[in-house]
């Protein structure tokens, strides 16, 4: 590979892994698959001779692993403050919908989706309620888990590639 075409690779890489470690905490930047991209043009860059396919199906199941971290906290998180079970599939119906309505949604969703929850079982407003913040509680543990395995990423790729 030539000089331009790696420079060009660890430029990609910076970028990719910068915007994806801020897309672990923002809703709206697809952060865990940016952040995969950007390790992945870093191990291109040097022909893959320090992080191979070993290290890079760790990293894919790494990606994989924080979306589930993150939905899993918001339908644990309605259980742990009193909700059913209905509110921990509503809390997670809504997170995904919200996905698709930008950061208010992502932020929103799961809230609304853990009431309606709640509500269906004939709940009251108080414990439909509960049941949403708890929900909302989860999605800030979310955040911090996905956030841990994104800073685990970097710091499997690092050693590899420097050990």
């Amino acid at each position: 590979m030539n000089q331009d075409m790696t420079t060009v690779l660890w430029i990609l890489s910076a970028i990719l892994t910068v915007t994806g470690l801020t897309g672990m905490l923002v809703p709206l930047i697809p952060g865990a698959p940016l952040l995969f991209l950007g390790l992945l043009f870093g191990a291109w860059a040097e022909g893959f001779c320090y992080v191979g396919p070993w290290t890079l199906a760790t990293l894919a199941l790494l990606t994989i692993f924080s979306y589930l971290i993150e939905f899993a906290a918001s339908a644990l998180g309605a259980r742990e403050f009193g909700g059913s079970k209905r509110a921990m599939w509503g809390a997670l119906l809504g997170g995904v919908i919200g996905m698709f309505m930008g950061v208010p949604g992502i932020l929103v969703g799961p809230f609304v989706g853990a009431m309606l929850g709640e509500l269906s079982l004939q709940r009251t407003i108080d414990q439909a309620g509960r049941a949403g913040f708890g929900t909302v509680v989860g999605l800030a543990l979310g955040i911090a888990g996905k956030l841990v395995i994104g800073i685990s990423m970097i710091g499997l790729f690092l050693i590899m590639r420097f050990a």
